[in-house]
């Protein structure tokens, strides 16, 4: 594409056939440009209208124990996780609003320093959903990405702050309240790097590296080098105000959180308790199990693990979430708000039919979730796979109510046959009010 220099006296039709061109040069007429001219002047990124800002804060008032409370109608157990990101996200964000509304708002600690946060923990405890349910209650904005996007593609910078800017547009081009937003890294444990290897590795130490100044502070240009949405985004202020106008997100009050299942550490953390002790006591630690020894995390054991060390500086929080016994599976599938049972019954519903699960069916589901070891994410599978014999039938019949115990789970084939023929022998309408509304003595 020709270079071209924009001034005011440039035609901005001209500029934007240009950019046309090349795009269409580019992808072959699978990308194109709308104008942003055509847009108002307040909803020019993604069409809706900033309308709130960091002054929101002014008003953050929850106190720990209060999200805390929140969370625990929705996450079982946990109870060291939930205090610790409880306390230290509800003070972040209180101090943010104490500042805004001091006086001396021009006086800074010299040397930002942040809570960001370390989650580690088994894969399907709830890690992501703990996160998840705790930027909903603040209402700030919030931005999930896995690390492998990252070290996968050698992507060292660019990326990185993609992060940044996708925060914006979560808070609807509002550059205020981006920068008091949260950035949640999942599987930040794959971009560890082995200290004996070479290639991708050192791809995903320039991933940490590229971290370290977003986690602590710095400014992230939003406008995005070689990008023609950003050009012409660009091209659309400059003819509003006639001035080009640098918009940059400082990241000081932008909060990190990280986690990651961190298979292996625990032996690396076995390993220095062992050398730490003699005797009859290093027989000990030999049988330790996972949980304990990974509440015992030092710094040092993240750096063996292919940390660097600055990288475990930006992070000074650690949580450490516990494994979900079958008991805690069972729990979770009583609770009035877990979302497989919720997601399942409208799955149902979507067909007409109202679904209701007895007692005996939820914990066989979870001895069976329990055998998969992968946490609560076991109890979709066990879910699906016990339903979906219905799943498929019942939609062509005639059933509107079907009542799940034990037996309906592990006898599909006779319970469907049973439903479907027009003379059932149990009396499943007599089953279902019982369940839904049974007698108290």
């Amino acid at each position: 594409m020709k270079h071209t220099q924009i001034t005011q006296a440039h035609d901005p039709k001209k500029i934007e056939k240009e950019l046309g061109d090349f795009l269409n040069k580019k992808f072959g007429g699978r990308v194109r440009i709308v104008s942003p001219s055509t847009q108002t002047e307040k909803s020019f990124v993604n069409g809706k209208t900033p309308d709130t800002g960091k002054s929101d804060l002014v008003n953050f008032n929850i106190k720990p124990a209060e999200l805390i409370a929140y969370l625990d109608q929705y996450v079982v157990r946990q109870a060291q996780a939930k205090s610790i990101l409880a306390t230290k996200i509800c003070t972040h964000f209180n101090r943010i609003r104490h500042q805004e509304t001091r006086e001396e708002k021009d006086t800074r600690i010299t040397g930002n320093i942040k809570s960001n946060i370390l989650m580690l923990g088994p894969t399907g405890i709830g890690k992501t959903y703990l996160i998840k349910l705790i930027a909903r209650k603040i209402g700030v904005p919030f931005v999930k990405a896995d690390a492998t996007k990252f070290s996968e593609t050698g992507y060292v910078g660019g990326d990185v702050e993609d992060l940044i800017r996708d925060l914006v547009k979560e808070a609807d081009d509002n550059i205020e309240l981006a920068e008091c937003g949260i950035v949640y890294l999942d599987e930040i444990d794959k971009i560890a790097a082995s200290p004996d290897a070479i290639g991708a590795q050192v791809s995903r130490t320039g991933v940490q590296r590229a971290l370290l100044k977003p986690m602590e502070e710095t400014d992230v240009d939003l406008k995005v080098p070689h990008d023609p949405v950003s050009m012409m985004q660009e091209l659309e202020r400059f003819q509003r105000t006639g001035k080009r106008v640098s918009r940059r997100v400082n990241t000081a009050n932008i909060l990190f959180i990280l986690s990651g299942a961190f298979t292996g550490l625990t032996d690396l953390v076995r390993q220095r308790l062992t050398r730490q002790t003699i005797g009859f006591h290093s027989q000990l630690n030999q049988t330790r199990d996972d949980p304990f020894l990974l509440k015992q995390t030092r710094a040092e054991d993240l750096v063996k693990f292919g940390f660097e060390s600055e990288f475990i500086g930006r992070v000074p929080v650690r949580c450490i979430l516990d494994e979900l016994s079958e008991n805690d599976l069972y729990t979770i599938l009583k609770m009035p708000n877990n979302p497989v049972i919720l997601s399942k019954r409208l799955d149902f519903a979507a067909y007409g039919i109202d679904i209701v699960f007895e007692d005996d069916a939820l914990k066989y589901l979870a001895h069976q979730a329990h055998n998969e070891n992968t946490g609560a994410r076991g109890l979709v599978s066990a879910v699906e796979d016990a339903l979906l014999p219905y799943e498929e039938k019942l939609p062509s019949s005639t059933v509107t109510r079907l009542v799940v115990n034990q037996a309906v789970i592990t006898d599909p084939s006779d319970t469907l046959k049973d439903l479907l023929s027009g003379q059932p022998v149990n009396d499943w309408d007599a089953v279902y009010q019982q369940e839904r509304h049974p007698v108290s003595y």
